[in-house]
């Protein structure tokens, strides 16, 4: 049997929704139907904040994913910027920029991944 708790649980999780999606909070709590200040008062609650941030993080997860999708075409772009002759040299430079760049965040992501893998290990051989 759905009682009140249930009514309070769905009012919360639309005000969840709401609050990812509008620009405002004073928005979020008018598409809910429920006033700013209990919206407010919501989000200092442990639990409507602890959904909240779990939701901002599979929001931004599923953004990250669409972005990763571009990756290819992102570099394609970039290395036909900086290979083509009628690009600026300051528009070079950039690219060039841009590659550099990134190939070192990923050397510098791999040698941390190593270094963790490594520590993982001597931990594990310790126990």
């Amino acid at each position: 049997m759905k009682g009140h708790g249930t009514k309070f649980r769905h009012k919360k999780e639309q005000a969840i929704n709401a609050l990812l999606t509008q620009r405002s909070t004073e928005d979020a709590a008018r598409v809910v139907g429920i006033s700013p200040a209990t919206l407010f008062r919501w989000m200092k609650e442990r639990d409507f904040d602890a959904a909240y941030r779990e939701a901002r993080r599979l929001a931004f997860g599923q953004c990250i994913a669409r972005l990763q999708q571009g990756a290819a075409a992102a570099a394609s772009t970039l290395l036909k910027v900086l290979v083509d002759p009628a690009t600026p040299p300051a528009v070079k430079v950039r690219a060039a920029q841009c590659v550099l760049e990134h190939a070192a965040k990923v050397i510098e992501l791999e040698e941390i991944e190593a270094r963790l893998l490594e520590l993982e290990q001597s931990r594990r051989g310790g126990e």
